[in-house]
């Protein structure tokens, strides 16, 4: 047989998650979920921007736009409406970590989402005319929501800033100069290279059954060769020991600025605490830097706090925009003072309450339906090594208390780790609504 159980392993109520490995290294998650006739089908590559290097940075962005390009048998175009006359929808994400494609059809056509993913892993068709027409739109893509968007900038200059050594440092959109000048050949290679079964994860989600959806898949994916992988090298990040940051104008009306303060791997279990700790930030409205900047003292319009989920070494970001007639500085005064309030002293038993409920409502919701479960199966699988930690991360999230809380608290939140990049304006602001956040995965 070309393939074999590996693992079976509930997450959360339902059905069990069953890993299968296939002969070629593919490995296919499946999760049965017959609550309505549809399937969700997605590929998970372990290939992001952080596989990329100097000079040829934002091939995996690019393959995102590539991959629902022409291949050897289908027209350019014709992937598209394939899936649209099904009734169902198609996308796909980069990430530093993984690059994935989704699908989710009616379940009587998985066969034809399977023919789909099957093709495009094996037969893409990368013609020069083809190549140059998703590299404008890249190069497009980029001026318009990092060039002119000032959360894209301020994004990038943080990622930059924050990480000197790992390539976590540049952007998964890519540097303009790289977009441009990456030849064919390098593109070509980088398809051959890391667009493999050996190097992909399919996740399926949905009415399904096992021994079909096995037999299907062999009979399309099961005898594509693997390729040679390059050696995974890891880079170590040194300790940051110092305060770091970038300040410029930009046209805006109001101040905006991002922190980010170095945090552990996703594996690490400190991860939940922070997750915890960003909650209690600006999970809701009566969070303590919305409560105090944007309620009680009005110098700021919005406050959000988010954790990266990295594989390796991630940032707790805070991002802000400055109220009218408020500066940064001022701001970020404030800012220092409720996280040395967190440092200073537990938070209450009542208030991590609040925040755990918050956080785990958040987690469960996110894998209520079928494409929100295979998202984090496949992100669990693909970046941190095993789609079980999503459970653990669970059971991390739910049984945090105070001590863990303060202990990250007075662990992370330290002047010396923090990264700040500042937009402040130039005059050239105006008054129109301010700009849509820069999404953090590069979405087609």
């Amino acid at each position: 047989m070309a393939w074999h159980l590996d693992t079976e392993f509930t997450v959360g109520g339902g059905s069990p998650v069953r890993r299968y490995r296939f002969d070629n290294g593919l490995v296919v998650l499946a999760a049965q979920n017959r609550s309505a006739p549809i399937v969700a089908v997605q590929t998970w590559f372990r290939v992001g921007s952080r596989n990329e290097t100097p000079g040829a940075t934002g091939l995996a962005h690019l393959f995102e736009h590539l991959m629902f390009g022409a291949t050897e048998s289908r027209s350019a175009g014709e992937f598209d409406r394939v899936v649209e006359r099904t009734g169902g929808e198609s996308n796909a994400a980069t990430w530093v970590d993984w690059t994935y494609y989704r699908l989710t059809v009616p379940a009587r056509d998985l066969a034809l989402a399977l023919d789909l993913e099957n093709e495009r892993m094996n037969r893409l068709a990368l013609d020069p005319t083809a190549v140059e027409a998703e590299r404008d739109v890249v190069t497009n893509e980029r001026r318009e929501r990092v060039e002119d968007d000032v959360d894209g900038w301020l994004d990038e200059q943080l990622m930059a800033l924050a990480f000197t050594v790992h390539p976590y440092r540049w952007p998964t959109i890519g540097w303009m100069s790289d977009i441009r000048a990456v030849s064919l050949e390098t593109i070509r290679e980088f398809y051959r290279t890391w667009y493999a079964p050996n190097n992909a994860i399919l996740v399926v989600v949905g009415d399904f059954a096992d021994d079909e959806l096995l037999q299907l898949i062999n009979s399309r994916q099961g005898a594509l060769p693997a390729s040679t992988l390059p050696s995974s090298v890891r880079a170590i990040e040194p300790a940051q020991t110092e305060p770091r940051i970038t300040r410029a104008g930009k046209p805006i009306a109001t101040h905006r600025i991002l922190i980010g303060y170095k945090a552990p791997s996703q594996h690490d279990p400190r991860w939940a605490h922070l997750e915890i700790l960003a909650t209690l930030l600006a999970g809701c409205p009566s969070a303590r830097l919305h409560r105090r900047l944007v309620i009680e003292t009005e110098i700021a319009s919005s406050v959000d706090a988010q954790l990266t989920p990295f594989a390796e070494p991630s940032l707790l970001r805070i991002s802000i925009t400055c109220a009218r007639g408020h500066d940064a500085d001022q701001v970020l005064q404030v800012v220092d003072e409720e996280l040395q309030r967190l440092i200073d002293e537990p938070c209450t038993e009542l208030e991590l309450q609040k925040a755990k409920h918050l956080a785990e409502t958040d987690f469960w919701s996110g894998i209520a339906d079928i494409d929100g479960k295979a998202e984090a199966l496949g992100h669990h699988e693909t970046a941190l090594g095993d789609f079980r930690s999503l459970a653990e991360l669970a059971d991390r999230l739910a049984q945090a208390t105070p001590a863990d809380i303060h202990q990250a608290a007075k662990q992370f939140f330290v002047l010396s780790g923090r990264s700040l990049v500042i937009a402040d304006p130039d005059g050239d602001g105006d008054d129109d609504d301010e700009l849509d956040d820069a999404d953090d995965a590069e979405l087609t």
